[in-house]
């Protein structure tokens, strides 16, 4: 496999956690408000709170979401199958789940094949063993779910058309996946679990770095480096899940990575809890640094294209920028206005992350505790406004200060430059495509800019980019492309295009794909 190829495949599996990650953000953004709802001092505030009937309207809604925490692994199990898979999506997350039961019922034959099992449930925790469905099994937890939604994809692509001898063809094409799925996970248990064993110790190693005091600048310029390539999502993935985010023993149970730790103090025991003077340091790994990016220095990098646009591109470069701010403010889609400087000056790009990752450090020092994993005015308003103890007028006061230092740094480095940044251009697209939502048009004109049907391999998408393999690259039309109305063309590996349409994206794929 060449490296294009590697490549192609680790943002296509970077690609498919964000589908949990996507179910995950309202989930958690419902049980904030509930919690909150429920909190001693906001109850004394709004006496109504406290009706029972009220109460127990809030209590049911969080029971039924919690459960949905309860069973992470499975959801990126899924997720990691639908993603990766390129043919019947359906078969491919149906055997996923079936490889994750088997996964887990494989690690407890091993445990008890080494004699590693443990009997006594007091000692579980500390020997990385977990009861998960009813089943005593190693703690994989995420990484679990990864690899069987891995094995059911390859099982699917390679085996959904397979035909058996006739005495067993019933069991030929897509129901031969999840048999084979259930064979090959048994097999590939006895691989993972010895190896996931020690791949703890290796994560450990990671976590002394990353949970250093510098650890939250670290965090953030890999966030923003990896961003280009489609390859954050498993960065922070990384931190989230495993014990590259730290170990972390709360009211006498183990929780690993910073995600599921936060999660039980936010929505469990509440910000009254002696436990919440842990939050700082699960947070500050959390929505509280992106909320810098998408409230403040988003609209400072914003004013500062639009001050040094030329006059006469000035009425409409203001509504283009106004758009890309509000869809980071309101969806925390950063793509679009990130992608308007990064490959006209990298050098922009890398002092929008320095500044970014100083104000994710000053925001750690001062003890910030507001979660959750996106960075909207919801989310500040829920887990920081709403929750006691969270310490959000830091992010006020820090996000003011990277908002003025944005501004300033962006507009001199701009014209001592001479960049071309958005309304810098001799000439400016006036495409009201994406304002008009005419999805068909753009599929047209971008299939057409693309070098038409016959040059297109496979089309995927992300939050905010149309993913397109192709044929060859070199009879691409960029004019016609930039027709379509989209945010920023690059090409991440060989015959591999990215193109912003930022949150009108999945519209977009849908046109196209009809159009193919």
């Amino acid at each position: 496999m060449d490296r294009a190829k590697i490549s192609e495949e680790v943002q296509r599996f970077g690609r498919s956690l964000l589908l949990p990650i996507a179910v995950m953000a309202p989930v958690g953004m419902i049980l904030g408000i509930v919690n909150a709802l429920t909190q001693a001092y906001l109850v004394s505030k709004v006496p109504l709170l406290g009706n029972p009937a009220i109460k127990l309207f809030l209590t049911s809604v969080k029971d039924s979401m919690s459960i949905i925490f309860s069973n992470i692994p499975i959801l990126f199990a899924m997720g990691v199958a639908y993603g990766v898979s390129r043919k019947e999506k359906g078969i491919s997350v149906f055997s996923s789940v079936i490889s994750y039961i088997v996964l887990l019922a494989g690690s407890n034959v091993y445990l008890k094949i080494t004699g590693t099992l443990i009997k006594e449930k007091e000692l579980m925790d500390k020997a990385g063993q977990a009861m998960v469905l009813g089943i005593q099994t190693v703690r994989m937890d995420v990484f679990g779910g990864i690899i069987s939604g891995l094995i059911a994809a390859k099982l699917t692509d390679r085996f959904y058309k397979t035909e058996l001898p006739v005495a067993f063809a019933f069991f030929s094409g897509k129901k031969l996946v999840p048999i084979l799925s259930i064979f090959v996970t048994s097999v590939a248990s006895f691989i993972a679990t010895p190896l996931w064993m020690y791949f703890t110790k290796v994560l450990a190693g990671m976590s002394v770095i990353l949970l250093h005091p510098l650890g939250p600048f670290v965090n953030i310029i890999m966030v923003r480096l990896l961003i280009p390539f489609g390859l954050h999502h498993t960065w922070s993935a990384l931190l989230r899940f495993t014990e590259a985010g730290g170990v972390y023993q709360i009211a006498g149970k183990t929780y690993v990575g910073v995600l599921p730790a936060a999660n039980e103090i936010i929505f469990n025991l509440g910000p009254n809890s002696p436990e919440w003077q842990m939050m700082p340091k699960l947070t500050r790994f959390l929505a509280q640094n992106q909320m810098i990016d998408t409230l403040f220095m988003f609209p400072g990098i914003a004013f500062a294209m639009y001050k040094t646009a030329y006059k006469k591109n000035k009425p409409l470069v203001k509504g283009i920028l106004i758009t890309m701010v509000l869809t980071a403010f309101l969806g925390n889609i950063t793509e679009p206005l990130e992608f308007s400087f990064l490959f006209i000056s990298p050098v922009l790009y890398l002092m929008y992350i320095l500044i970014g990752a100083a104000s994710s450090l000053a925001l750690a020092f001062m003890g910030t505790a507001v979660g959750y994993i996106r960075g909207t005015i919801f989310d500040f308003i829920i887990f920081g406004v709403m929750y006691e103890n969270s310490k959000f007028y830091n992010i006020i006061i820090v996000g003011v200060v990277a908002m003025f230092v944005s501004y300033f740094t962006f507009k001199w480095y701009i014209l001592k430059r001479n960049l071309i940044t958005p309304g810098r251009e001799e000439e400016v697209s006036d495409s009201k495509l994406l304002v008009e939502k005419r999805y068909k048009e753009i599929a047209k004109i971008v299939v057409e800019a693309l070098g038409g049907k016959e040059n297109i391999v496979n089309v995927e998408n992300c939050i905010s980019r149309l993913r397109i393999d192709l044929k060859d690259k070199n009879i691409i039309n960029r004019e016609r492309l930039k027709e379509s109305g989209t945010l920023g063309i690059f090409f991440p590996s060989k015959n591999h295009i990215h193109i912003v349409f930022g949150p009108h994206v999945e519209f977009v794929r849908n046109e196209v794909d009809e159009l193919l």
